[in-house]
């Protein structure tokens, strides 16, 4: 049996993105779009479902956000998750790839117990495919990027097929290991019906806290207690409960600074109609060596 933690992200729709979704300080508001499940993610979920159902274990989704966040770890759980975990907290906003994978690597640490970290190759919101491989640098674990499948385990090692330009790689590597996963490597499951059913009430301490706010009758301990006691709790990770240094989190410890954020309207002129001759096509050449669109 091989224990998975898969590593998910609560997205905006940047298909929606504007200029009046951009605060002063180069980041998104995330509160203006849309929020979706990252799609390499869920792919990556997909992965370990699939290897949880060849050799058995465990699978553990964990996703570092706002409170809402909470949406992409119940739809972990309709997939077919065994448990989850909100990493929350107001000192991680801000956070770029170097302090993201920090918390992260803390968290794992914490929750411990896995053979395999999964993770979508990058998000939508960042594009930059680095949290995976610095996840992995900072637990001191191999890593296989840009991967396809598992396709095979033994004896403490895995055989893993990565894609490369024009062809692919069959690479071998003792576990634990973390593993980034490409968006084509398969189609994620559609949601149980019956998981659904079951897990649709899921909720974090911060969802529970707000249900008692709205109810003298409530207590949070007690309903911690009743959740947990039908596995519908999604337990919660702040910095009182990981061992990290503050000053490596959220805004303070990220070193990469948005300057300028600038809106680019591409408009086009009027039609021009190429000949198609020689000389049709040398000024076309000319044009566009003219505009820097090549040469």
């Amino acid at each position: 049996m091989y224990n998975s933690i898969v590593l998910v992200k609560q997205v905006p729709d940047t298909s929606n993105i504007s200029g009046q979704v951009m605060k002063e300080d180069g980041t998104v508001n995330r509160a203006k779009l849309p929020a979706i499940f990252n799609n390499e993610d869920k792919v990556a979920l997909e992965l370990a479902l699939q290897v949880k159902e060849t050799f058995g274990g465990k699978i553990t989704a964990l996703t570092m956000g706002p409170p809402r966040a909470s949406d992409v770890l119940r739809e972990c759980l309709f997939m077919g998750a065994d448990e989850a975990y909100l990493i929350t907290d107001r000192k991680f906003a801000g956070a770029d790839t170097l302090a993201t994978s920090y918390v992260l690597s803390e968290a794992i640490k914490k929750i411990g117990n896995f053979d395999f970290v999964f993770a979508g190759r990058q998000a939508i919101d960042g594009d930059t495919a680095q949290v995976g491989p610095q996840t992995a640098e900072k637990l001191q674990i191999p890593q296989i990027t840009y991967a396809e499948k598992v396709l095979d385990i033994k004896n403490r090692k895995a055989r893993v097929k990565k894609k490369i330009d024009g062809g692919y790689e069959i690479l071998e590597t003792t576990l634990p290991v973390l593993i980034t996963v490409i968006k084509d490597a398969a189609e994620p499951r559609p949601f149980s019906a019956k998981r659904v059913m079951a897990y649709k009430g899921a909720k974090s301490l911060l969802e529970l806290e707000k249900l008692a706010e709205g109810n003298s009758l409530l207590y949070v301990d007690q309903l911690v207690h009743e959740y947990r006691s039908r596995s519908l709790f999604i337990p919660t990770l702040t910095t009182d409960d990981l061992n990290v240094e503050v000053e490596r989190c959220g805004v303070k410890g990220s070193p990469t600074k948005v300057h300028t954020v600038e809106s680019v309207v591409l408009a086009g002129g009027e039609p021009v109609r190429i000949e198609n001759s020689k000389a049709g096509m040398s000024n076309l050449i000319d044009e566009l060596m003219k505009d820097h669109i090549f040469g």
